[in-house]
């Protein structure tokens, strides 16, 4: 970005009062001869720096024309949807002067993206477009007017001839049975802490890891032993099953990981989905 004339003029003055060979140059006067000179070299620079910048800007329009856009440029367009914000003429960009960061960050709508090849009803190839919006620190789906509009966006910046399938669902419903060989010593029989710190850890250690996984991203059950390995007090963690659906589909079991339809997944009705039994290990391996 070119600099203002003023900083570039700074620049120069301050060169010239720390060079020897120019310590007689210091007169304060703005019609001082060597002044008047920095300023038009200044404006020289300034006008340069303009011209940079044109031409920069050129050059990345022409390459954005010619070159088609990845899945990750159509990923972060997606999040850089504003709701309620008219597109500037023939251009895939807001413009955002005047407005506050407080009312651009509210109408970012799209917190979690995942655009994934497919082929369609028709037997092509389209990217299909996962959103999900976030809402008291939980994900969910976008209102059907929102998801309008952000599908008219979407098709406004997407590049021609390119294929688009959005899509913003109610999360994949999962149902899971653990059995937990724990050390009596710290837990006790209904999974809480002995002493009084976390009355479900174990649960909460779940709930995390589900939490924590990116958007579109599996759930794998040898990663989740791992991490309520790690959680004090259980010796043994055993997954005995875990089923999951997508919509009002059947629920379908799984033994290896799971990749949710929606994106992203959650326990709808923890008391009954999340079922854990609590079996003491005598013997602490």
């Amino acid at each position: 970005m070119a600099r203002t004339i003023e900083q570039i003029q700074s620049l120069i003055l301050d060169k010239v009062s720390v060079t020897p060979e120019l310590q007689a140059l210091n007169s304060v006067s703005k019609t001082a001869v060597y002044r008047v000179f920095i300023y038009v070299i200044a404006v020289c620079q300034w006008s340069l720096e303009q011209l940079f910048d044109l031409h920069r800007q050129e050059v990345n329009d022409i390459i954005s024309r010619m070159k088609p856009h990845s899945l990750k440029w159509y990923a972060e367009k997606a999040k850089q949807f504003q709701y309620g914000f008219n597109l500037l003429p023939e251009s895939d960009t807001y413009d955002n002067t005047n407005v506050s960061p407080d009312v651009i960050a509210a109408s970012r709508i799209i917190h979690s993206c995942a655009i994934v090849e497919q082929v369609d009803s028709r037997q092509e190839v389209a990217l299909r477009v996962k959103v999900a919006t976030k809402k008291d620190n939980v994900l969910g789906k976008l209102e059907e007017i929102q998801r309008l509009s952000f599908i008219a966006y979407m098709n406004t910046i997407r590049d021609a001839g390119v294929r688009l399938i959005v899509s913003s669902t109610d999360p994949d419903s999962l149902r899971m049975k653990i059995n937990i060989y724990y050390n009596p010593l710290v837990l006790g029989k209904n999974g809480s802490r002995l002493d009084g710190t976390d009355s479900n850890p174990v649960r909460n250690e779940v709930k995390k890891y589900l939490e924590e996984l990116p958007f579109n991203g599996a759930l794998v059950l040898a990663y989740l032993i791992d991490r309520l390995q790690q959680v004090d007090g259980v010796v043994i963690p055993q997954i005995v099953s875990a089923d999951a659906r997508q919509g009002g589909e059947q629920y379908k079991s799984f033994d290896v990981m799971y990749q949710p339809d929606a994106g992203y997944l959650r326990f709808f009705d923890e008391e009954h989905d999340l079922l854990v039994e609590y079996i003491p290990q005598s013997s602490i391996l």
